[in-house]
Parts: structure tokens; C-alpha cells; sequence
């Protein structure tokens, strides 16, 4: 291991040789023994398999930008709860104050999500892509068999009614909005790329809060 991983397990950790740490390579998770610690590298010598899963379901994750404690913590929770891709959304409410600070945090949510990837043993980090218009980013969503839209609207049905029950879905997208909530245009744009709303209930939830109870309840629907 090297560069900033190492920086930290060396330095800050202050490793051993002896210690065992899981290690992925992004396809599979196996035990190491530290062998040696230097500076910015750290060797290992490989064990055992370690059991580790990855969801049967492609989740991505349409969330709208909010106030940056609000997202960041969204983001390790859904890493922890098994999204494959997260598109951060410059939605028509999302705070204007956020919108240019947000291109600049890339590195920092790479950074909490892979955090978020190791603590919940994932072998793959989630993809965090660029800022995004709604639109755009609803019509890139073609191939998923499972598109949700989040609505706060009294005639949405709930999430239970939209998941098919015992269907294989090889690829699902959740869209979530701002606090302020999707703007017609914004439902017009989901709905013309096959979105379907739906609601978690009568309380209004803030977005952090949705995205934590969606992805434990589409977890729960499709048997992950």
C-alpha cells in the first residue's frame, strides 16, 4: 500500500508489523499481516479470503444538493446501505449559495465515500459523478428497471405500491430532492424518462432522512 493510505495507516494508526488488516483490490477482500511500515508504504503479505458482499441490485443515487453537513452525511449512509453510483443534482431549489462550492468537494466526498466503503466491508467504492442537471441526469437513466422519483405530493403512492414485489432488478435509480421540493418542470422531466413518484409517507422528511429510509426500504423490497 501507498501514497495517502499508507501516510495514514503508518502515521496516524500507528501500524505494526504483525497487524491484520482487510484489504480489497476491488474485486474480492482478503486478509493481510503487516510485514514492514515506511514512510508512505506499507507491505503486507496476503492470507485468507475474507466473505465480503456486494448488492445483487445497481442503485444509483439521484440526491439534489443541500446544506453540505446534510449531504455529506447522506452520502456515507447510502454507501453503507449499498449504492453503486451517486450523481449530485443542481436542482431547480437547491440553494444557489452551493451550487459552485459544490464542484469543488469531489475529492472530499470520494473521500467519506471510500471511508463509508471500508467500514460497511464493500469491495467496491461508490461512483460519485459530476454536478448534474435534473434533466439530464433523469434521461441518462434508460436502462434501470426500477426508476423512483421521491414526492412529497398527497397523491403520490407510497414506495411500497411502485417495487414490483419479487422481480429481479438488475438496475434501480432513486431521485430525491431538495428541501424545498422538485418543481413541476422537474416532474415533467422525471415522468417523460419513466420515473415514477413515490412517497414515504404523511411526514414531511428532511433529505438526509429520505435517503436513509428509501434505500433501507428498497433494500428491504428487493431482498438485499
Amino acid at each position: 500500500m501507498e501514497g495517502d493510505a499508507a501516510h495514514h495507516l503508518g502515521r496516524v494508526l500507528r501500524a505494526q508489523p504483525g497487524q491484520l488488516y482487510e484489504l480489497s483490490d476491488g474485486q474480492q477482500v482478503r486478509l493481510g499481516r503487516i510485514e514492514k511500515v515506511a514512510r508512505d508504504r506499507v507491505d503486507f503479505a496476503l492470507l485468507e479470503d475474507v466473505p465480503a458482499h456486494e448488492p445483487a441490485v445497481h442503485i444509483t443515487l439521484l440526491l439534489s444538493i443541500v446544506k453540505f453537513d446534510a449531504f455529506e452525511w447522506a452520502i456515507g449512509k447510502a454507501t453503507e446501505l449499498g449504492v453503486s453510483a451517486i450523481v449530485p443534482l443542481a436542482a431547480a431549489r437547491s440553494e444557489k449559495a452551493l451550487l459552485a462550492p459544490a464542484a469543488k468537494r469531489a475529492e472530499r466526498w470520494k473521500k467519506i465515500l471510500a471511508e463509508s466503503s471500508q467500514q460497511s466491508r464493500r469491495i467496491r467504492i461508490p461512483a460519485l459523478h459530476n454536478l448534474s442537471q435534473p434533466a439530464p441526469a433523469f434521461s441518462a437513466s434508460a436502462d434501470a428497471s426500477l426508476k423512483v422519483m421521491l414526492s412529497e405530493r398527497p397523491d403520490a403512492p407510497t414506495l411500497r405500491k411502485v417495487v414490483p414485489a419479487e422481480s429481479v432488478l438488475p438496475q434501480a435509480v432513486l431521485a430525491i430532492g431538495p428541501e424545498g421540493g422538485w418543481t413541476d418542470s422537474e416532474f415533467a422531466a422525471a415522468q417523460a424518462s419513466a420515473f415514477r413518484e413515490a412517497s414515504l409517507g404523511k411526514l414531511i422528511l428532511r433529505t438526509e432522512t429520505a435517503v436513509a429510509a428509501a434505500l433501507a426500504s428498497l433494500n428491504y423490497a428487493l431482498g438485499d
